[in-house]
């Protein structure tokens, strides 16, 4: 008899080198996660996605007929309720921003190790918002160094706590809810309340997109 399937995590890959499907085909063949369809293009992504509704599609930023920034963006329009993971080679600040403004849910480089991506297919499933660390390590550093950065006093932003000022420098670190309620002698529900609020306060809509704000404002070192 087979197994109940109702809880796996379903997935497209859409990427127009197959080698690399093939290779994230290998990587990806692990119980609980089954990978429903294949695209290599960013217009048959998309119809795919809105055909099969997989819990997360897995997509390349460059491709042809419709790049991965597009498919988000036409996926977005079509309020699809599959989480997109964004899978790029390059480290660019700019895919990351239009990628988290499109509303990708994830964004990690293409040389990941597979538990790191395995991890992160997981907790974007259960919908957190997650960014290759090695890549958003080299992002937060080149954006502290921009020398055009936006001032503060233009931005409409409501003031942050001392608690809450002190929390955001931990999500920028990259920690998790439980990490920084054990550096902080706080509860992982009641951190978890703070970055709500943090996230509201600065206009974004997840952790990533708040701590790469933070950053260009400013706010944190």
């Amino acid at each position: 008899m087979d197994r109940d399937r109702s809880s796996d995590i379903t997935m497209i890959i859409a990427d127009d080198h197959a080698m690399l499907r093939a290779g994230l085909r290998t990587m990806l063949d692990v119980p609980r996660l089954r990978i429903i369809g294949e695209a290599d293009n960013g217009e048959e992504a998309v119809q795919m996605i809105l055909d099969l509704h997989p819990t997360i599609a897995l997509m390349d930023i460059r491709m042809p007929k419709m790049d991965g920034i597009q498919a988000l963006e036409a996926l977005r329009d079509a309020r699809s309720t599959t989480r997109v993971i964004m899978l790029t080679s390059y480290r660019s600040t700019k895919y990351l921003l239009q990628s988290l403004s499109a509303g990708a849910a994830g964004f990690v480089l293409k040389d990941i190790p597979q538990e790191e991506l395995l991890a992160t297919i997981r907790a974007v499933a259960d919908g957190a918002a997650m960014v290759d660390g090695r890549f958003l390590e080299s992002v937060l550093r080149s954006l502290e160094e921009e020398s055009d950065l936006p001032d503060l006093q233009h931005e409409n932003i409501e003031p942050l706590s001392m608690r809450e000022m002190d929390i955001l420098r931990l999500m920028v670190e990259g920690m998790t809810n439980q990490a920084i309620g054990k550096a902080l002698g706080l509860s992982s529900g009641t951190v978890k309340g703070y970055a709500h609020i943090i996230i509201q306060k600065l206009g974004t809509n997840d952790r990533t997109q708040a701590a790469v704000k933070a950053i260009r404002l400013r706010l944190v070192k």
